[in-house]
C-alpha cells in the first residue's frame, strides 16, 4: 500500500473517531471486519498518551539505547545512560520490566522516546503525595550538608532542617551523611520541587511511647539498661527509654575518672543502677560503680603493711605521686620515699603519669581511704652497707660533683656523695670559698671522718691526709716568746697577725697599748709589721694570744735596766776620778807641810 493511501486511511479513522455521530452500518460483512480492525488499531494507539507512565518490557539492549515494548504501535527507546549505576555498569536485561514515561509519541524519525528516570520521579511524587495525605512515613538517605540543615534523597531531593534532625542539637551533622532514616513530610510543593522533612517528630512520638512504659517500672535501686545519649564534663546522660538519667562522673567508677569520654562514647549501651528518681520533676540519678562493691572495704586485708604492690601513676602533685593499685584504690608515694640517695624536689624527676611502678605499703587507713607507699623500700638501703664498706679512717678517691660556699661534694657510690667541709680542706689556709683551690670535676683524695646513717650524711676531710701542724705549735711558740708578724685583719676587738703561713695570732684591743683604746681601726693597717709577745697557746682551739703591750713593757724594762746599768757605771768612774783628784791634791800639799 502506498504511503498516500495509508495516510488517507489514517485520516479517515481519526475523522471518524473525532465525529460524535453514529457510525453508519457497513455495506457488507467484509467492510465490517475492516472497520473493527481499524477501531482496534485506533484504540491501541490512543491507550498511552505523551506524559503518561506505563509499564514496559525490555526487548533489546543496544550500544546507545535500550529498546522497550510498552504495547504501543511501535517500540520505544531509552538512553542507555539511564540504566547505568554509579560504577558505570549497565543494569538492563532482555525481558526485564520497567516503568517508563512516554516523552514523545514519535519524533522526526518516527521513533518513540521513553524515559525511565522521569517515570521514577513521577512515581516518587505520587508516593510523596500519598504519604503526606495519609500522615505516613517515608524512608530516605541523608546525602549531604546544605545551608540550614541536610539534603535527603527520598527519590527526589528533600530538605531536612537542622532543628528537625534529632531531639537534641547534633554537633557533628557530617556524621549522619550516608545513614538511612524514616522521616515525616512536613510540607511539599511539586511545582517548586520543594519538600521539607522531619525526623524529630517521629522520635518524639517514639519517645513518648517508650516513656510511658519506662515510668511504669522506674524506681530507686532498680538496675536498668540504657544508651549513652550525651557527654559532658560532669557526667553522662543515659536514655533509659523515653526518659534521660544523669550518671555523674563521681558515680562512674570507684577509681579516678578525668573525663567521661575516658569510659564512654555516644551510642554505648550500658547497665546502670537508679540511685534516685524524682517522679514529680522526672529527674533520674544513676550510678555505675554502685554495681560493684567498694574496694576499700577489703583493702586492709588485701594490702597489709609491708606488701609489695604494682600500680599505675595516675596523678602528680608537688609532694608526691598517686598510684592506682586497683580500680578505686590509690596510694601516695611521698617525694621523700622515692629514693634513698637522691633529694627529689618534684615527683616528675622520677616518674610520669601512666608509668607502672612497684612500691611497698608503708601504712594504710581504710576509713580515710589512704595508703602510704614507698618506692625506695623496694631496694636495699645503701646507707645500711656504707659504714661497712667505708669505715672511718678509710682513704677514698672521687670526683668533685659540686662546690658550695661551705664545702665540696665528692661522688662516692652511685647516689651517695661525701661532704668535705671548708674547715676540713686545709690545716693552715684560711679559705673564703673552696673554689679558690678546687674546681668541679677535679679528682681528689679524702679521709672518711664520719657516717651518719640516720641523717644520711657522709663526712670527709682532705687536710686529714697530712699531719696537723698545730701539734708542734705549742713547742714553737711558747708563752713569753717574742714574735714578729704581719697584720692580716683589723677589727674593733683587735688585730689578727700572721706569724707564718696558716698560723695566726690575735692581739686583743686590751693588749695593744698601755693606754686604753676603744678600737685599733684607723691606728693600724693590713700588712703592717708588728712585734708582740705570746701570752697563750691553745692547740685544741687553734688560737695564739699575743700582746703588743707586754712586748712594749718588756722592751721598756730592758731599756730601763740598761739605763740603770749605764748610770751606775758612770757614778763609779766619777768617784774614782774624785778620789784620784783628792789624792793628788794631798800629795801636792804634803811637801809644803813638810817644808
Amino acid at each position: 500500500m502506498a504511503d498516500s493511501d495509508l495516510n488517507k486511511d489514517q485520516e479517515t479513522v481519526e475523522t471518524a473517531a473525532a465525529t460524535p455521530a453514529v457510525t453508519p452500518a457497513p455495506a457488507d460483512e467484509e467492510d465490517l471486519d475492516q472497520e473493527e480492525l481499524a477501531l482496534l488499531y485506533e484504540q491501541s494507539f490512543r491507550t498511552i498518551q505523551e506524559g503518561e507512565v506505563a509499564k514496559g518490557t525490555i526487548v533489546s539492549v543496544e550500544n546507545d539505547y535500550v529498546v522497550v515494548d510498552i504495547g504501543y504501535k511501535s517500540e520505544g527507546q531509552i538512553d542507555i545512560n539511564e540504566f547505568k549505576d554509579a560504577d558505570g555498569n549497565i543494569k538492563a536485561e532482555v525481558g526485564q520490566q520497567v516503568d517508563v514515561l512516554l516523552e514523545r509519541a514519535e519524533d522526526e524519525d518516527g521513533t518513540i522516546i521513553l524515559s525511565k528516570e522521569k517515570a521514577a520521579k513521577i512515581k516518587v511524587w505520587d508516593e510523596i503525595s500519598r504519604v503526606y495525605n495519609e500522615d505516613g512515613v517515608i524512608t530516605g538517605v541523608i546525602v549531604g550538608r546544605v545551608k540550614g540543615g541536610m539534603s535527603v534523597d527520598i527519590g527526589v531531593p528533600a530538605f531536612l532542617p537542622g532543628s528537625q534532625v534529632d531531639l537534641r542539637p547534633v554537633r557533628n551533622l557530617d556524621s549522619l551523611i550516608g545513614q538511612t532514616f524514616d522521616f515525616k513530610i512536613l510540607k511539599f510543593n511539586k511545582k517548586r520541587a520543594n519538600i521539607v522533612l522531619s525526623r524529630r517528630v517521629l522520635l518524639e512520638k517514639e519517645r513518648e511511647y517508650k516513656k510511658r512504659d519506662t515510668l511504669k517500672v522506674l524506681e530507686d535501686g532498680r538496675v536498668m539498661k540504657g544508651v549513652v545519649k550525651n557527654l559532658t564534663d560532669y557526667g553522662v546522660f543515659v536514655d533509659l527509654g523515653g526518659i534521660d538519667g544523669l550518671l555523674h562522673i563521681t558515680d562512674m567508677s570507684w577509681g579516678r575518672v578525668g573525663h567521661p569520654s575516658e569510659m564512654f562514647k555516644i551510642g554505648d549501651e550500658i547497665e546502670v543502677k537508679v540511685l534516685h528518681f524524682d517522679r514529680d520533676r522526672e529527674r533520674v540519678s544513676l550510678g555505675l560503680k554502685q554495681l560493684k562493691e567498694d574496694p576499700w572495704s577489703a583493702a586492709a586485708a588485701s594490702y597489709p603493711v609491708g606488701t609489695r604492690v604494682s600500680g599505675k601513676v595516675v596523678s602528680l602533685a608537688d609532694y608526691g605521686a598517686f598510684v592506682e593499685v586497683e580500680e578505686g584504690v590509690e596510694g601516695l608515694i611521698h617525694v621523700s620515699e622515692m629514693s634513698w640517695t637522691r633529694k627529689v624536689r618534684h615527683p616528675s624527676k622520677i616518674v610520669n603519669v601512666g608509668d607502672t611502678v612497684e612500691a611497698v605499703v608503708l601504712s594504710i587507713n581504710p576509713e580515710a581511704k589512704r595508703i602510704s607507699l614507698g618506692m625506695k623500700q623496694v631496694e636495699p638501703n645503701p646507707w645500711d652497707l656504707i659504714a661497712e664498706k667505708y669505715p672511718v679512717g678509710t682513704i677514698i678517691a672521687g670526683r668533685i660533683k659540686n662546690i658550695t660556699d661551705f664545702g665540696l661534694f665528692i661522688g662516692i657510690d652511685e647516689g651517695i656523695d661525701g661532704l668535705v667541709h671548708i674547715s676540713d680542706i686545709s690545716w693552715t689556709k684560711r679559705l673564703k670559698h673552696p673554689g679558690e683551690i678546687f674546681k668541679k670535676g677535679d679528682e681528689v683524695k679524702a679521709v672518711v671522718l664520719n657516717i651518719d646513717r640516720e641523717n644520711e650524711r657522709f663526712s670527709l676531710g682532705i687536710k686529714q691526709l697530712e699531719a696537723d701542724p698545730w701539734d708542734d705549735i705549742p713547742n714553737r711558740y711558747r708563752v713569753g716568746t717574742k714574735v714578729n708578724g704581719v697584720i692580716t685583719n683589723v677589727t674593733d676587738f683587735g688585730l689578727f697577725v700572721e706569724l707564718e703561713e696558716g698560723v695566726e695570732g690575735l692581739v686583743h684591743v686590751s693588749e695593744i697599748s698601755q693606754d686604753k683604746i676603744k678600737t685599733p681601726v684607723g691606728m693600724y693597717n693590713v700588712n703592717d709589721t708588728i712585734s708582740a709577745k705570746v701570752v697563750s697557746v691553745s692547740r685544741r682551739e687553734r688560737k695564739i694570744g699575743l700582746s703588743m703591750r707586754r712586748a712594749d713593757e718588756e722592751d721598756e724594762r730592758s731599756s730601763y735596766s740598761e739605763y740603770l746599768n749605764s748610770t751606775q757605771a758612770a757614778t763609779s768612774n766619777l768617784g774614782e776620778l774624785l778620789k784620784e783628784g783628792l789624792a793628788q791634791k794631798e800629795a801636792e800639799a804634803k811637801p809644803e807641810d813638810e817644808e
